[in-house]
């Protein structure tokens, strides 16, 4: 795993510092790779992405063909 030296400002760190007090990490090592994983999969793409096309592909797939359609109705002409 890479070794990076980041600087952080005195109100983080004192916030990690409290983290492992409370129990919620081990140790500062796990602290900081679970806050910087948690901080870059807020940056993923959002299921939203995926809805809007889902809408439009929904859209599309309900949308019939005339000629496809099985009317009991006949051969007359309806409105």
């Amino acid at each position: 795993m890479p070794d990076v030296e980041v600087s952080l400002p005195d109100r983080i760190d004192s916030e990690i510092d409290r983290l492992i007090e409370q129990g919620e990490f081990l140790n500062r090592e796990q602290a900081v790779e679970e806050l910087l994983s948690m901080g870059v999969s807020a940056y993923a793409p959002t299921e939203e992405e995926d809805d809007e096309e889902k809408l439009f592909t929904q859209m599309t797939d309900d949308q019939q063909d005339p000629a496809a359609r099985q009317d009991d109705e006949g051969d007359e002409y309806t409105l």
